[in-house]
């Protein structure tokens, strides 16, 4: 088997330093961080924003290549046997030193934190067991053979075994950790109690609506920020975001409007970047065998048909909301992992617009009159999500099936996604990991919380045949033969249209043109990667 052995120098993300200087930076965010807690969701505005405050074990560039984290360096022992050897003398923000303790006490947080809109235990399932020899070493057992274990400990962050509270020696088990008393609560974080980390920035401050405000760590074991202090301002409505760097309020904005771009590229004082990103945007589609309440002038489930499903994809016009709706920041897509990413399957194309053979589908799955339906969806979450929705609205309704659109805030919309009030909704999915069992296990998985798949299904899909493919694949410690796999479970899911992929975002960063950002295939922003332009 391949021995995988990260040299002892940290991953070095995005931009070389530019000259160390005192200064304030100012960020616009497009959307905020549901809470601080980097264990409680797993989504992008989270998930970036952890990273000031903490570090994972194995972090991920700018094109989610692995590197050096807390760990230095990492081997497989065997086929079911980790070894993560950590950095010594890195210290949290409030001077204790890092341990193996504290990794075995994050992992053994994620699946403890409640009420979870989307939880990291996807990521921890495989492992089975956990020893410290010393406190610099840390060695993970598997159940079966898992190659992509430090890709899975790549999206969890390690927060101080002092923000809980301890009654013992503190022991791994997978149905419960022993010797842990207490975890910090996510309100804990929130305040600024837990927000105990290792990364280059600590917290200041947390104004829920208003503003997040962090300061650079000055005994960072890695790259320092070229920022003392950053605010990060949430400005969800696109135009004020883009007035607000402008007119100088802030410095750097994510996510410009896709129709503002020319105008910003043609502003001297700007400067913008862009690349293809890890996030589709899909349509999932409830396929369980109950009626939804959100269908009507039905007495089955028209969505459990694979016939219907495939009519409603064939529906939409996807080259047409590339163009017109997201103006070029776009790419069709036919799967849910984008080019150039590990198990892509270059196969599997979008499928074509084509309203006559959709209507066709629908008359020979029994419903040539169509029937109602209701399109839940964000309308500041993703890029001109709430337009992407209304269109596809107007394409299925063209086709015979009425579609209403219920467009809400993220905040109230993921709530009411958890609890399937939708029989179909847009949302979009980044793939934390890099590659395809990222999606398959959380989007289109059936939900089995033992495994941890479908952690974030909401529809009742299930195709027992690509879990059994990906199953295989998760087990497969030959990279080549398990790509394939991975390409074999994305065709499964595509030839029954388990769920809809429309397009992947082209993410788009502006900043004042003294600035510069290494485009991110995660579309995070971090603060210690803009750095002053040299």
């Amino acid at each position: 088997m391949r021995n995988l052995l990260i040299g002892t120098t940290a991953l070095m993300m995005g931009l070389a330093a530019g000259a160390a200087h005192a200064a304030d930076l100012k960020v616009g965010l497009s959307a905020e961080p549901s809470a601080l807690d980097p264990h409680y969701h797993n989504l992008v505005p989270n998930n970036a924003m952890a990273k000031h405050a903490f570090n994972t074990l194995v972090e991920q560039d700018a094109n989610q290549r692995l590197g050096a984290g807390l760990a230095t360096s990492w081997k497989a022992l065997d086929d079911t046997t980790w070894e993560f050897k950590l950095r010594p003398g890195v210290k949290f923000h409030d001077g204790t030193p890092f341990t193996a303790k504290d990794v075995v006490f994050s992992i053994c947080r994620v699946p403890k934190v409640p009420n979870s809109p989307s939880a990291f235990t996807i990521y921890m399932k495989s492992i089975e067991s956990m020893e410290t020899p010393d406190d610099m070493t840390v060695v993970m057992k598997t159940a079966t053979p898992y190659p992509l274990l430090p890709t899975d400990i790549s999206t969890i962050q390690i927060v101080a075994a002092n923000t809980g509270t301890l009654n013992g020696p503190l022991v791994f088990k997978k149905d419960g950790c022993t010797g842990v008393e207490s975890y910090p609560s996510t309100e804990d974080f929130n305040s600024g109690k837990a927000m105990n980390g290792t990364g280059p920035f600590k917290f200041k401050e947390f104004v829920k609506g208003d503003r997040t405000v962090m300061v650079k760590n000055p005994d960072y074991w890695g790259e320092k920020a070229a920022w003392d202090t950053v605010t990060f301002r949430p400005i969800a409505a696109d135009g004020p975001r883009v007035a607000a760097l402008l007119a100088g309020d802030v410095d750097f904005i994510e996510n410009p409007p896709s129709q503002d771009l020319p105008r910003l590229k043609g502003d001297k004082k700007v400067h913008v970047v862009d690349g293809l990103s890890n996030r589709v945007i899909y349509v999932a589609i409830n396929s369980g065998s109950a009626v939804h309440p959100g269908l009507k002038g039905v007495d089955k489930n028209p969505l459990a048909d694979p016939k219907v499903r495939k009519a409603l994809s064939l529906a939409i016009d996807r080259k047409a909301i590339a163009a017109k709706i997201m103006n070029g920041q776009a790419e069709p897509a036919g799967q849910t992992i984008s080019p150039g990413l590990f198990g892509h399957n270059p196969d599997l194309k979008p499928d074509a617009f084509d309203a006559k053979e959709a209507q066709k589908l629908l008359a020979e799955a029994g419903y040539p009159k169509g029937f109602e339906v209701t399109l839940g969806t964000p309308n500041d979450r993703y890029m001109n999500d709430e337009k992407v929705a209304q269109a596809i609205a107007q394409f299925w309704t063209r086709v015979g099936v009425k579609t209403n659109v219920d467009a809400t805030t993220a905040s109230v919309f993921f709530s009411r996604r958890g609890k399937q009030e939708f029989a179909a909704f847009l949302a979009g999915w980044g793939a934390g990991t890099g590659e395809a069992s990222s999606p398959l296990k959380s989007l289109v998985a059936c939900r089995n919380k033992e495994k941890g798949y479908g952690t974030t299904n909401y529809t009742d899909y299930c195709n027992a045949a690509m879990d059994a493919t990906l199953d295989q694949a998760l087990a497969t410690i030959d990279d080549a033969k398990r790509e394939k796999l991975l390409q074999t479970a994305m065709a499964q899911v595509a030839a029954d249209t388990g769920i809809i992929p429309i397009h992947f975002e082209k993410t788009p960063w502006a900043m004042k043109a003294n600035l510069t950002y290494v485009p991110r295939v995660d579309q995070q922003t971090m603060a210690q990667y803009i750095r002053p332009a040299k």
